[in-house]
């Protein structure tokens, strides 16, 4: 059952060819540029996206010993991306971590909107989804909704110009459209939105044998693959990397550590009376995620790394080693993005802050608590997804590093597993198209069939009181620098 995965990223697309047993043959990869044409503007040109994954494709069909069976596409979440009547861009992509849309979602946040998207959507909407963006088009760029038929994500963006089919994942669809208490798009949401205007935008979700279709003859001829091949439009990376990391049952919990730092918990239903936090996830054959996915990750580290002249990440986890856990007395509050902060909790005027510095403090110190600091991030949102799971299991560039993994588990308190390969959102995508084709029964089957674990760290007893401490601390200064962030916000003109 060769199967060939796209995994398109927010920076790097690649095609992963899979073997019969689910592991990694060959991985193709294309840059993919993220343009900023103002400060706080996120945006990629949704050609160039197709055109990398075209050539990502094409690579890894040819150089496949055996025909391919199968596509499985998994890509970033959220954003905008405006298609028109016959499936054109009508502009750039408006990506999940945009930040125009700001004024939007703080004027939500006022009136109350948010917490009752929440009571019957089960995720909080931040600037970076497609109805806060909408309104902000509504609002300075009319044309591009006038001229559109679709508003997608990056997934369905990609599956509607591989088969010409287009609709949501049941993933996509969860935040904003979807209302949990009847399973579909509500009209009712997007009437609270102030989108009643452009309903007609939001595309149908696709379920159960709907999320396979074949490619379009044109396509898979220019692809080099073989006609009717069937296109399986998997969950966007979340949900795809949390099941590429065997997080297929209710109970299981993930940590994904990439350009966001994104944490899941698999429930059977979600708690819709609670604080508002989060975004709740269809996976479309699995259990409902409860997703935390932040806007601290990977870029923290990279901005760390190249504060203290490093060359690479490698090299910034080996210096962090040499510090001691608590990193000196160095604490580290991640929210760097100049978007905020959209989980656990949602303020675009989130800042960081670098705490407990003297004369004393070496490099080290700064590498290792930047990598606490990740992890207290990390643990408040296992925390607001409900009880802690008795594993965690993590993927993402970040956990090939055995420094971040121990940080976690000794910080959370929760072993931690790490599994074997490097593509895991690749995986997942295509443990969906093994049930999607029946080679398997259900997730879990795909999951006990094609997942092994590498490596687990158990967390160290002697730094349980040290880090609960922390933890603890971590929180109470969040709480009381959140008085400040906005004024902190206001006198940087880049934000």
């Amino acid at each position: 059952m060769t199967t060939l995965c796209v995994d398109a990223g927010t920076t790097v697309i690649k095609a992963v060819l899979m073997g019969e047993d689910g592991r990694e043959l060959l991985v193709a990869r294309r840059p993919t540029a993220v343009l900023s044409p103002r400060p706080g503007w996120s945006e990629q040109d949704m050609s160039a996206v197709l055109q990398a994954v075209t050539e990502c494709v094409t690579e890894a069909a040819q150089g496949s010993a055996q025909p391919v069976r199968r596509l499985a596409v998994t890509a970033q979440g959220d954003g905008a991306w405006l298609v028109d009547a016959d499936g054109r861009p009508v502009r750039n992509a408006v990506l999940w971590n945009d930040a125009r849309a700001a004024d939007v979602v703080d004027a939500w946040t006022r009136e109350g909107l948010l917490d009752d998207a929440f009571r019957r959507n089960g995720s909080v909407g931040n600037r970076g989804l497609p109805h806060a963006i909408m309104r902000w088009l509504e609002d300075h760029e009319p044309a591009a909704l006038d001229q559109a038929r679709h508003v997608v994500t990056c997934g369905s963006w990609l599956f509607g110009a591989l088969t010409g089919v287009w609709g949501l994942h049941p993933s996509e669809a969860s935040a904003p459209w979807v209302d949990l208490t009847t399973g579909v798009v509500s009209d009712e949401l997007i009437e609270l939105y102030g989108l009643s205007a452009w309903r007609r935008l939001v595309p149908p979700m696709l379920t159960g044998a709907e999320l396979t279709q074949p490619a379009l003859p044109a396509v898979a001829q220019s692809l080099g693959l073989a006609p009717g091949v069937p296109v399986t439009l998997a969950p966007y990376d979340v949900v795809a990397t949390g099941a590429g990391g065997g997080a297929v049952r209710i109970g299981d919990a993930f940590g994904i550590l990439g350009t966001t730092l994104c944490t899941g918990a698999l429930v059977d239903r979600p708690d819709l009376t609670g604080l508002p936090s989060g975004l709740t996830l269809l996976s479309g054959d699995g259990p409902i995620v409860r997703a935390f996915p932040t806007l601290a990750g990977t870029g923290v580290v990279e901005w760390m790394r190249g504060l203290l002249g490093l060359p690479g990440a490698a090299e910034f986890t080996a210096l962090a080693a040499k510090s001691t856990p608590g990193a000196g007395g160095v604490r580290v509050w991640p929210y760097f993005s100049p978007a905020g902060e959209r989980a656990p909790f949602l303020d675009g005027s989130a800042r960081g802050v670098i705490a407990g510095l003297s004369f004393a403090t070496t490099p080290a110190d700064l590498a290792r608590a930047t990598v606490e600091g990740l992890a207290l991030v990390l643990r408040d949102c296992l925390d607001a997804g409900g009880p802690m799971p008795t594993v965690l299991t993590l993927s993402g560039g970040g956990s090939a590093s055995d420094v971040w993994c121990q940080c976690i588990a000794d910080v959370t308190g929760v072993p931690t597993v790490r599994v074997e390969g490097s593509e895991i959102g690749a995986r997942g995508a295509m443990l969906h198209a093994a049930v999607a084709a029946g080679i398997v029964d259900s997730l879990p089957a795909a999951a006990d069939a094609y997942v092994t674990r590498a490596a687990t760290f158990d967390p160290e007893p002697a730094t349980r009181g040290l880090f609960d401490d922390r933890y603890a601390d971590f929180r109470t200064t969040r709480a009381a620098l959140a008085e400040r962030w906005s004024g902190w916000a206001q006198d940087d003109p880049r934000s």
